[in-house]
């Protein structure tokens, strides 16, 4: 009975520090997403992110989540079954683009845009059965332009949005907050969503900037937060932000999960963003989020990679995850 006694306590000790890590998602399938040398959203950005994790020591203190491609179901959850069919389509006559040039696509897209969503959906899971606290989803093709129906701005499949209706229907959880830091305003996932009180889209970006969207008196039903900023903001224009806009608008939703949108496009560095933020800056934003989740939702949150492109995506996701950590 000692014996016995002293093997489940070995465990409850395994599990409880595993629940207190942070996941990571890394799927070698989205490696095959193949938009060729040229192409800013491209297989380095993801083999950059891990390398200096790696360097820095980081990885080995994440708890790595395996990852599986989404089922029609859940994709279908936000994604119409004629937009699906056409993307499978597309990728597999071997088309160069979907919808738009900017969204290049190779044979192995749609393969890779299933298991981009998947590894996100994979993540909640292991939120939700507490094996990580909260988790970082290094993925693509990105999401947010992603609507009902359209691909556009390098994004196939909206995976955030596809793992905020995972969380309402599989785990019931009501009410999810989305909250967007790239540089680009996430269309996509305004437009899913700006009919559904249940789920807050928060969004800092450059505006007027690509796709033309995101501005102030853009509300939803009350649910949608735009909060345009010039070209050239830096540090304290987005930290004061999530001081005061963002920390009173999440407290005043309680959200029961909490999904970060996490594009590193407003970096000082990115060649497309035009913005100056450090890698502190990323840091300081996600400790607001950090923090507001440990109030609301018991710290439940997934970061799904969105967009970066330059040399300071590598660090600016260190800090992210940095501050996931604590």
């Amino acid at each position: 009975m000692k014996i016995k006694a002293l093997y489940i306590l070995i465990l409850l000790n395994i599990l409880c520090s595993a629940s207190g890590q942070t996941g990571f998602v890394c799927p070698k399938d989205c490696l095959k997403h193949d938009t060729g040398k040229k192409h800013p959203e491209k297989k380095e950005r993801l083999e950059a992110i891990t390398s200096n994790l790696k360097e820095k020591g980081l990885l080995s203190q994440l708890v790595v989540i395996e990852a599986s491609p989404a089922s029609g179901k859940w994709i279908g959850a936000v994604h119409s079954g004629k937009y699906i069919n056409e993307a499978e389509e597309s990728c597999r006559e071997g088309q160069k683009y979907l919808h738009s040039k900017d969204t290049v696509i190779s044979e192995d897209s749609y393969m890779a845009a299933c298991v981009a969503a998947g590894g996100v959906l994979c993540a909640i899971d292991a939120v939700m059965k507490r094996k990580v606290k909260n988790a970082f989803c290094a993925v693509r093709p990105p999401g947010h332009h992603a609507s009902k129906n359209k691909a556009m701005g390098f994004c196939i499949f909206n995976n955030a949005a596809i793992g905020a209706r995972y969380v309402q229907e599989k785990y019931k959880l009501a009410k999810v907050l989305i909250v967007d830091f790239d540089v680009h305003h996430g269309n996509g996932t305004q437009d899913i969503f700006k009919n559904d009180p249940d789920v807050l889209y928060f969004s800092i970006h450059r505006s007027p900037f690509y796709p033309g969207t995101g501005n102030a008196d853009e509300k939803g039903c009350g649910n949608i937060v735009n909060v345009p900023l010039p070209k050239g903001s830096g540090d304290a224009e987005y930290v004061k932000v999530f001081e005061e806009t963002f920390r009173s608008r999440a407290f005043e939703f309680k959200p029961d999960f909490i999904f970060i949108s996490a594009g590193f496009d407003a970096h000082k560095d990115d060649p497309l963003g035009g913005m100056n933020l450090t890698a502190e800056c990323y840091g300081k934003m996600t400790a607001i989020i950090n923090d507001t989740a440990k109030q609301s939702c018991e710290g439940r949150i997934v970061s799904v990679l969105e967009g970066g492109y330059g040399p300071g995506l590598a660090n600016a996701v260190e800090a992210h995850i940095t501050e996931l950590m604590k």
